[in-house]
C-alpha cells in the first residue's frame, strides 16, 4: 500500500479509538458500565445492532460469496424484520421492565439459578468461540494481503479492543460503532460505484452478463432442507436464528438494553430489521460486479497471492507456468464468448444465447479444473497451505485495481468492522461472566466499584483468550458460514428456553432445564452425523434448520417432561 493508504488506515482506526475512550471515561458504576446509563436514542441503536452483526467477515467472505454463488445469499435475511418485530412485542418489554443487566437474569426469576447458569454458560461457549473467529477471520487475510506476521495481526486487532471495550464498556462499544459503521457503509458504497465505473463494458451488458450466469439469482422458491438459502430457510430457519441472535445472545441485547424507552429501543430494532437486506443487497451486489469485471480482465488463477508466489519459487515453478498459460488461454476463449454472447443478445438471438451460454459454461468447467489443478500443486508444494481463496476475492480487486487512499479506507473498513463486532461480544462475554456467575454464584456481596472491576478484568480475560484462540485457528470453508454455524449450534436450544419461559407459564425450571439439556444433545447429534444418519436412519439438513430444531425441541421436551417432573416434585 502506499503512504496516503497507511495514513487513513491508521488514523481511522486510532481515532475511533480514542473516541471511545474519551466519551466514556466517567463511566465508574456498574449501572454506567454495563447499561451505558440508559441514554442510547433509536438510531444510535440501529446502527450499533447493525455493526455489530457486520463483523469483517461479512465484508471479505459477502463479496466472495455473491462471486461465487451470486446473490441468494440474500434470501438469509428475509426473516429479519419479521424477528425483529416479535423482539420488539414481546423480548422488549419484559427486558426493559426488570431493568436487567443480562438476558440471563430473566431466567432466573422465571425459572431458576440452574437454567439461567446453564443458557449463560451456553452464550459463553458459542460466543467466546465466535470472538476467536471474528478476530481470525481479518487477521489471516489482512495479514497474507499486507504480508504482516498472522500473530502480530492478531494481537494488533485484539489488543485496540481490549483497550476501549474495557475502558469504556457497553457505551464505549455503541457510540465508536457509529463512526464504524459510517467508515464501513461509506467505503462500501464508494468501492462499488468504483468497481461500476471500471467496468470494461457498460452497466446494462453487465447486468446481462451477471444474469446469464446466475449471480442475479435473489430468490429461489425451491423447498430443499439441504439448501441453506432459500425463500423458505430464509423465512422459517433463519427467522429462528434471527430470533435467538437478537434476543437472546447478550452481544446483541446488551445493545438495546442501554436505550432510553421502549419505543427507542423498539425503533432501532425495527431500522435494524428493515435496512440490514439493503446494505447486505449492497455487499452482494459489489462481488456481482466484480464477477463481471474479470469476467473481462483476467483474474489470478488463485487469489491467495502469498501461495501463487511461493509456487513460482518452488520445484514446481515450471507445472505451475504451464497451468497459467492453460488458463490464459481459456479466459480470452471466454472473454470471446461473452462478447459474442452480449452481441447476440442485442440482436434478439435468444437460441444463438443459448448456444454461447453453453459454450461459457464448458470454459467455465474448465477454468475450475485448472484452479483445482493449481491448488493441488500448492498443497504439494506445502500441504498446510489455505487453497480456499473465496475470501480473498474482494480485497485482491482492492489492491490490484483501487486508486490511493481508498485502499486504505477500505482496508479501514475492514479492520473498523473486526473491531465493532468483537467489542460487542467482548463486552457481553465479560458482563455476562461477571453478573450471571461471578455475582451471582460466587462473590455475591461486593461493591458497586468491584463488579465494575471484575467485568473489566473479565472483558480483558475473554479478550486475551479470543486473541489466543485466533492464533491456533483453522479456516473454515467459508468465514460467514463459519459464524451463522456456530450461532446455529446452540441459539435454537437458548431461544426455546425464551420462549418457554414467555408463552409457556405451566412450564417450570426443572423441566425446561432437563429439555435444554436434551435439545441441546440432538442438536449436536444431528450436525455431527449430518449426512451419515445412525441406526439406519438418514438425513441432510442445512445448519439453519438446526435453530427451528433446537427451539421446538426444548419446546416439546418441556411440554412432556412438565407432568413427569412436576408429579415427581409434588410427592417428594
Amino acid at each position: 500500500m502506499s503512504t496516503l493508504d497507511w495514513v487513513v488506515l491508521f488514523w481511522t482506526l486510532i481515532s475511533i479509538a480514542a473516541y471511545g475512550i474519551y466519551k466514556t471515561k466517567q463511566n465508574r458504576t456498574l449501572e454506567h458500565y454495563l447499561r451505558g446509563r440508559s441514554s442510547m436514542n433509536w438510531w444510535t441503536i440501529g446502527l450499533s445492532i447493525m455493526a455489530t452483526q457486520a463483523s469483517a467477515i461479512t465484508f471479505l467472505s459477502t463479496p466472495g460469496q455473491a462471486y461465487e454463488d451470486g446473490m441468494r445469499f440474500i434470501q438469509f435475511y428475509f426473516g429479519l424484520p419479521l424477528a425483529m418485530i416479535i423482539i420488539s412485542a414481546s423480548f422488549v418489554p419484559i427486558y426493559y421492565k426488570l431493568k436487567i443487566y443480562t438476558a440471563y437474569e430473566y431466567l432466573e426469576q422465571r425459572f431458576d439459578l440452574k437454567t439461567r447458569t446453564l443458557t449463560a454458560l451456553l452464550f459463553i461457549v458459542q460466543r467466546g468461540l465466535a470472538a476467536g473467529i471474528t478476530i481470525y477471520g481479518p487477521a489471516i487475510i489482512l495479514s497474507t494481503l499486507l504480508g504482516w506476521n498472522l500473530t502480530w495481526t492478531n494481537i494488533f486487532i485484539g489488543m485496540i479492543v481490549i483497550i476501549y471495550t474495557v475502558s469504556g464498556g457497553t457505551e464505549a462499544v455503541s457510540v465508536t460503532q457509529k463512526q464504524q459503521m459510517a467508515v464501513m457503509m461509506g467505503g462500501m458504497v464508494l468501492a462499488g460505484i468504483i468497481v461500476i465505473q471500471m467496468l470494461p463494458i457498460s452497466f446494462g451488458d453487465a447486468l446481462q452478463v451477471a444474469g446469464k450466469m446466475e449471480k442475479l439469482n435473489v430468490v429461489s422458491f425451491e423447498f430443499d432442507l439441504a439448501d441453506r438459502y432459500n425463500v423458505w430457510s430464509g423465512l422459517t430457519a433463519a427467522l429462528f436464528l434471527s430470533l435467538g441472535y437478537f434476543g437472546t445472545d447478550q452481544s446483541q441485547v446488551a445493545r438495546y438494553l442501554s436505550g432510553q424507552s421502549v419505543a427507542q429501543i423498539r425503533a432501532g430494532l425495527v431500522m435494524n430489521g428493515f435496512l440490514k437486506i439493503p446494505m447486505q443487497f449492497i455487499i452482494l451486489f459489489i462481488g456481482v460486479m466484480v464477477f463481471v469485471f474479470y469476467q473481462f480482465v483476467q483474474p489470478p488463477v488463485v487469489f491467495n497471492r502469498v501461495q501463487t508466489d511461493k509456487l513460482r519459487q518452488s520445484e514446481y515453478a515450471t507445472q505451475f507456468q504451464e497451468l497459467e498459460e492453460k488458463y490464459e488461454t481459456n479466459f480470452e476463449s471466454s472473454k470471446l464468448a461473452y462478447q459474442e454472447m452480449l452481441s447476440a443478445i442485442d440482436r434478439g438471438e435468444e437460441e444463438n444465447v443459448s448456444v454461447i451460454k453453453d459454450k461459457i459454461l464448458t470454459l467455465k468447467q474448465e477454468q475450475g479444473e485448472i484452479r483445482d489443478k493449481t491448488k493441488a500443486l500448492i498443497l504439494e508444494n506445502d500441504p498446510v497451505a489455505e487453497t480456499r481463496d473465496t475470501d480473498y476475492v474482494f480485497m485482491r480487486f482492492v489492491m490490484d485495481y483501487l486508486p490511493k487512499g481508498l485502499v486504505g479506507l477500505l482496508f479501514a473498513v475492514i479492520f473498523s468492522a473486526a473491531m465493532s463486532s468483537s467489542a460487542s461480544e467482548l463486552n457481553a462475554l465479560g458482563s455476562t461472566t461477571t453478573i450471571d456467575l461471578y455475582k451471582r454464584s460466587i462473590n455475591k456481596d461486593a461493591s458497586d466499584r468491584h463488579y465494575v472491576r471484575s467485568s473489566k478484568a473479565f472483558t480483558a480475560f475473554w479478550g486475551l483468550g479470543a486473541i489466543l484462540f485466533a492464533t491456533y485457528a483453522s479456516l473454515f470453508e467459508n468465514l460467514i458460514q463459519a459464524i451463522n454455524l456456530l450461532g446455529s449450534l446452540f441459539y435454537g436450544t437458548m431461544l426455546g428456553v425464551f420462549l418457554v419461559g414467555f408463552f409457556m407459564k405451566w412450564v417450570k425450571g426443572r423441566a425446561v432445564f432437563i429439555a435444554a439439556i436434551l435439545s441441546q444433545a440432538c442438536i449436536l447429534l444431528i450436525h455431527f452425523r449430518n449426512g451419515v444418519g445412525i441406526l439406519g436412519f438418514h438425513w441432510e439438513i442445512g445448519f439453519l434448520w438446526y435453530n427451528a430444531v433446537g427451539c421446538l425441541t426444548v419446546m416439546f421436551f418441556g411440554l412432556i417432561l412438565q407432568p413427569l417432573v412436576g408429579a415427581r416434585a409434588k410427592a417428594n
